[in-house]
């Protein structure tokens, strides 16, 4: 199964930016980590990024029929993009909305996601470990659809 890691605005400056609240790891090693799970756990991964809203809203649409799932830091997105909300609602595939910092712990306007309500959770405050822990997610959420797809196979069988 495949997922897709989709980044947001500024978090290709990881690393470098506010290393008090983001932690002094670059994206890319944060990606490779994510990459090593997905190949002890039989996963295919791909990693996107970009500043832009409208092409996060593309690559969402794109990962309907490409990708089993997501896995999205929408960066500061995340508090006023009803366009990312409505493309990841119309793709009807398991999201994880991850964040770096405790987004509760920060500033009131960061305490409200707006892509939340139609992700399968959220994994917020563990600095870089947050995206292993949406990995961990994401391949338990893999393994209940592979496991419904056999129940399923078997009752048509029988």
């Amino acid at each position: 199964m495949k997922v897709m890691v989709i980044q947001g605005p500024n978090l290709n400056m990881l690393g470098i930016r506010e290393q008090q609240i983001y932690g002094a790891m670059k994206l890319e090693e944060i990606h490779t980590q994510m990459k090593a799970f997905a190949d002890a756990n039989g996963m295919e991964i791909e990693f996107f990024q970009s500043n832009l809203e409208g092409e996060l809203v593309d690559k969402i649409q794109e990962c309907l029929g490409e990708a089993d799932g997501i896995i999205i830091n929408a960066g500061a997105y995340t508090h006023t993009s009803i366009a990312i909300r409505d493309a990841i609602a119309a793709v009807q595939l398991p999201t994880i909305e991850v964040h770096l910092s405790n987004v509760y712990r920060r500033e009131e306007f960061r305490q409200k996601s707006m892509i939340a309500p139609v992700c399968a959770g959220v994994i917020t405050g563990f600095g870089p470990f947050s995206y292993h822990l949406a990995m961990v997610a994401m391949n338990q959420i893999f393994q209940e659809i592979k496991a419904i797809k056999a129940q399923q196979q078997q009752q048509q069988q029988a």
